[in-house]
């Protein structure tokens, strides 16, 4: 079983499902960070609205207190009163002995007052309190510098506690509350957290039942907005699949809505007026071909029928000269359509050579056969010019236009080699009749002759400046024609090498 197969199981392969899960995903973790914001905040503040409640349950426990009174176990909230010096506590209720019922007291009892009375007479009229109310919380475990509370969930509580100072009242008070004269009573309130947590608690099942109804409305909703987005996709995708190499002129139709899905549009339709242009092309070069095969092998085949018709008024040496000239043709064009094919492929240049230039083209100036009418080859440069490539390659190009300019030329042919910064300019320029503006690019397309009245047997194949061209390109430089008014002048450009002894030429 292939590895991927489980993991495709239970990852869609659909972009809408991929969206869509993502999408819920995505909302999935927003919401549960959400919801455990809420949780906490809700439940602080539910805590916070309890003591708050129980805050006038402390004041009225504080006020019986101060007037001598022991409060009832009666009460709303769990209460404990200790003092300084007692062992037991003064007084509680509210179900306080449900924590831990069989201390003597709960909760902690106040050091024993240092601080002289706070003034006043000593009730509480909101302005002269000495110790003011204030929440502490008691963790759950014992240490050095805190008390457990042991309930029924063994949980944390928030506790709130006020002092009275025993000397702020009257003897009898003392007597009947049963404290020394020196001691400090302190009223604990406990605030019990079940109304924050009945709270906290419903808010979560409501969080929850909308966080599972929001993923499933947003995963909905990004499924089919994808959907009617990926529509024009579709009708591209179908359209696109109808176009066959017979009929390659269909086209996909642009969105005017200026997004993503108009780029698209626009890009396929490019691709495929430019697969219409090489079907185009290709169907014209094989064309092309066939029509310059059949010329030379229909002059073949005829010289040798009529030699064979009457052998003995055939002038067997002329028909073999023209026999071989036919055939050197053949094998001309042949190995033209070999290197085209191989130019086609784009294969890059591996490992290339350093190549002279100036030297290159001296050699085939000093050996290139000249036409029997008077021809002028010339060179002229300023000293070496390296680049980088097949020098094989580059002596093909050469050749190519000088057999160009050759056919052309009234008396003369120059060669020029230049350095101009990064790059080697390489000009070939004869005094022939030029070549019209208009035709300035067409005389780079494969099988194109300006002048279709001369003889083909003196002519070339079409595909000489086409090769030229094409192997310029392939070596990162240009090769075009450039405007003179008198004759053609072909100039090559390429990228400069470092020279033989590894210097910048």
């Amino acid at each position: 079983m292939n590895a991927t197969e489980p993991r495709r199981r239970w990852w869609p392969r659909s972009v809408r499902a991929r969206t869509a899960l993502a999408a819920a995903s995505a909302a999935a973790v927003i919401l549960v960070g959400i919801g455990w914001w809420l949780h906490r905040d809700v439940y602080r503040q539910s805590e916070q609205i309890a003591a708050d409640r129980a805050r006038p349950q402390l004041f009225a426990l504080v006020d019986q207190l101060r007037e001598g009174m022991v409060p009832v176990r009666t009460s709303s909230v769990p209460y404990e009163v200790v003092a300084t010096g007692r062992s037991g506590a003064v007084a509680f209720g509210g179900g306080m002995e449900e924590f831990d019922p069989g201390t003597r007291h709960v909760l902690p009892a106040p050091p024993k007052a240092e601080l002289p009375a706070p003034p006043g007479d000593g009730e509480n009229d909101g302005e002269g309190w000495g110790y003011a109310t204030r929440p502490l919380r008691l963790p759950g475990r014992h240490d050095a510098e805190s008390w457990d509370l042991f309930g029924k969930d063994g949980g944390t509580y928030l506790v709130l506690f006020d002092d009275i100072r025993a000397d702020e009242l009257s003897s009898d008070q003392i007597a009947a509350l049963g404290i020394a004269s020196d001691a400090t009573l302190r009223v604990h309130v406990v605030v019990l957290p079940h109304t924050a947590v009945a709270v906290t608690e419903t808010i979560d099942r409501l969080l929850l039942r909308a966080g599972l109804v929001g993923l499933v409305l947003i995963a909905a909703v990004a499924y089919f907005a994808v959907r009617i987005a990926l529509r024009p996709v579709e009708a591209i995708r179908v359209l696109t699949a109808s176009v066959t190499a017979n009929d390659p002129r269909e086209r996909v139709t642009v969105p005017a809505t200026g997004h993503e899905l108009t780029a698209l549009a626009t890009t396929i339709n490019a691709t495929l007026q430019r697969l219409d242009n090489a079907a185009a092309q290709q169907r014209r070069f094989v064309a092309d071909a066939a029509h310059e095969l059949r010329s030379p092998l229909t002059t073949l085949l005829a010289s040798l029928e009529v030699a064979l018709a009457y052998p003995e008024r055939t002038d067997w040496p002329a028909a073999a000269t023209t026999a071989a000239r036919q055939t050197r043709r053949l094998q001309a064009l042949a190995e033209d359509l070999l290197l085209l094919a191989r130019l086609d492929t784009r294969t890059p240049v591996t490992d290339p050579d350093t190549v002279d230039l100036t030297a290159l083209a001296s050699r085939m100036a000093e050996h290139y056969p000249l036409p029997e009418r008077p021809l002028t080859l010339a060179c002229d440069s300023t000293g070496p010019a390296y680049v980088h490539g097949n020098p094989d390659a580059y002596e093909r190009l050469l050749r190519n236009l000088l057999d160009n300019s050759a056919r052309h030329a009234g008396h003369r042919i120059q060669i020029t080699v230049r350095n101009q910064d990064a790059w080697v300019v390489l000009t070939v320029h004869d005094d022939g009749p030029g070549v019209p503006n208009e035709d300035a690019e067409r005389i780079f397309e494969r099988f194109v002759r300006l002048d279709d009245a001369r003889s083909r047997d003196h002519g070339g194949t079409g595909l000489g400046l086409a090769i030229a061209r094409d192997l310029a390109h392939r070596h990162h430089g240009t090769l075009t024609l450039t405007p003179r008014t008198l004759g053609a002048c072909f100039r090559l450009r390429l990228p400069r090498a470092a020279g033989a002894d590894g210097r910048t030429s």
